[in-house]
């Protein structure tokens, strides 16, 4: 092999995977905001489940209309069978942060835009769930305020119907930025630490 082939072979080497040694150092900062990804996702999944187990143990209480039992439970049924493909989803992701080493550039982009990705999975998780609690909570209106079942029947006085609309206007408004707040927070500022890495790696 000529020095021509050698120096052809040098140009087709794939510089995104070489990791010079200050390079390598800018790389294994990204560690912290990783940890902090994973320790917040690690308390996020304990959180959801201890959530659901208490919204599954409400109609226990003794004052728990017997009646609403049935529909109460064919909901959750439902909420429950989202929650483990989205919690699923979540829990792998966990497990991917616990697996990935930081050592090249390339397994510093993969694992930025896989805490992007599982970011807006959180969101749309979120998001589906939202409609179940809307029904729970309109369905306990319902039950404390008998005046409210008017609404079914287009009785209700349009003071007291504007009321619950806006209520219920409002109660999805703060859904959608609690959300983003939340994930904000705990996910999306650390993401961020990650991609000002990959940005000082351009330089």
């Amino acid at each position: 092999m000529d020095f021509n082939d050698i120096q052809n072979a040098w140009n087709n080497d794939n510089s995104d995977t070489v990791v010079l040694p200050d390079n390598l150092e800018k790389i294994k900062t990204a560690n912290m905001p990783v940890e902090r990804i994973r320790k917040n996702l690690r308390n996020e999944l304990f959180g959801q489940i201890l959530a659901l187990v208490i919204i599954g143990l409400l109609p226990l209480d003794s004052e728990f209309p017997a009646k609403m039992k049935v529909p109460y439970y064919f909901i959750f049924g439902i909420m429950i069978a989202i929650s483990i493909y989205y919690l699923g989803q979540l829990f792998l992701f966990y497990k991917r942060l616990n697996n990935v080493a930081l050592s090249t550039k390339d397994s510093l982009y993969e694992t930025y835009y896989d805490v992007r990705l599982n970011m807006q999975l959180y969101k749309t998780y979120t998001f589906v769930l939202a409609p179940f609690l809307l029904t729970y909570f309109i369905g306990y209106i319902l039950y404390k305020d008998p005046d409210a079942i008017k609404i079914l029947n287009g009785n209700l006085e349009s003071q007291k119907l504007l009321l619950y609309i806006g209520v219920f206007v409002a109660t999805i408004l703060a859904i959608g930025l609690l959300t983003e707040f939340w994930v904000q927070h705990f996910y999306g500022k650390y993401a961020k630490e990650i991609r000002k890495v990959i940005d000082e790696l351009k330089e």
